[in-house]
């Protein structure tokens, strides 16, 4: 077949190069100009006392990294930020999916910082998908006061599969923003399985938000949350749902008298209030203050962080052993066989994870 281009009649023709592209890329510009600058352990502390958000922010994702190389780092800041932490209010808020925990965060944060001023961060933590592994992160988006005040700081963090849907670091961000200078610290939970747990371990006042009408009473007394709780509040108190608040409030606070008095020896209070309106936020933010007045004169406000720090520290244990094993090149060949043998029912889960186990403690010995 011939093609028409080599025809004898376009043998006289020719076909130029054409124009040559342009890259939309100044030639001139030098590449290592706008290279990022990396921050040494001294300047993440220098800049985190200073209480520049830019670098506790960049020292939040250095905590969150997997990378072994940044856990050392961030480390090494963590120690050194201790000795300028410890003196803040945190608040975990947790409650069921629609509770409207981020608008309540949003109210009551904004009358924190303007009836009582200091500083205000927030650790949101936004559940990843157990398919893509992704985060939202968008909680910013439901607290539009709070996210374009100055004297806020904002933080979503993914869960990232990690145990309660509590990101594991959140700890240790809690002390960089102490160390920052934010004397009020607010955890929001996922609000889902056992993240009040981890959510409790953490924090010194723990606010439960529920909601009336939804049939949780029941389910929030067999899940063992309102146990913890120091104080419950009953959202979306207003219009035509005051009358059914109000009946939940006094559920509720039949439903504490059920359980043995808290170690704290304060009474859990239950409240009503609208956190769309703006209703009722100061009487929730003065039960916080007198919680924490309370259990500071009692001397329990010290013995709960003390007891948080040792419950840590074995978490802590827990993790690094768990990372141990499963970065053990042995363990790492053995596991898919063994898994193979349980699915074929060759052995037991029980009896291949003995060997698994076994194997490894015996790779310490050696």
């Amino acid at each position: 077949m011939i093609h028409p281009e080599n025809s004898d009649e376009y043998k006289g023709l020719t076909v130029n190069s054409g124009v040559e592209n342009t890259t939309i890329i100044n030639p001139y510009l030098q590449r290592g100009r706008f290279a990022r600058h990396r921050l040494s352990v001294n300047d993440y502390v220098e800049g985190i006392v200073r209480g520049n958000v830019t670098v506790l922010g960049q020292a939040v994702t250095l905590v969150e990294s997997t990378n072994p190389a940044h856990q050392v780092v961030a480390q090494e800041v963590i120690e050194k930020c201790l000795p300028y932490s410890g003196n803040s209010i945190r608040v975990g808020i947790s409650g069921v999916p629609g509770a409207g925990k981020s608008t309540s965060i949003d109210e009551i944060g904004i009358h924190v910082l303007s009836e009582h001023g200091g500083k205000l961060a927030v650790l949101a933590i936004d559940p990843s998908s157990e398919r893509s592994k992704g985060s939202i992160l968008g909680d910013k988006t439901r607290m539009e006061k709070l996210s374009v005040h100055p004297d806020s700081f904002i933080r979503p963090s993914p869960s990232a599969g990690s145990l309660g849907g509590v990101a594991r670091k959140t700890r240790e961000t809690i002390i960089l923003c102490e160390a920052a200078g934010f004397d009020k610290i607010f955890v929001e939970t996922v609000g889902v399985g056992q993240s009040e747990t981890a959510c409790h371990s953490m924090v010194d006042f723990f606010l439960l938000i529920q909601l009336a009408g939804t049939g949780d009473e029941l389910q929030g007394i067999k899940r063992g949350i309102m146990e913890m709780a120091d104080g419950i509040v009953i959202n979306k108190c207003d219009g035509s749902n005051v009358d059914a608040c109000h009946r939940a409030a006094t559920e509720f606070r039949n439903a504490l008298h059920l359980f043995p008095a808290p170690d704290s020896g304060w009474t859990p209070q239950v409240l009503c209030y609208s956190g769309f309106y703006g209703f009722g936020i100061k009487e929730v933010w003065d039960m916080v203050y007198a919680y924490i007045d309370f259990v500071k004169q009692n001397g329990y406000f010290d013995y709960r962080r003390a007891e948080q720090a040792k419950y840590w520290m074995y978490e802590s244990i827990n993790e690094q052993l768990r990372s141990s094993f499963y970065n053990n090149p042995t363990i790492a060949d053995l596991l898919p066989g063994a898994e193979s043998q349980v699915l074929g029912g060759q052995q037991t889960s029980f009896i291949a994870a003995k060997r698994l186990l076994d194997t490894y403690f015996q790779g310490l010995k050696g």
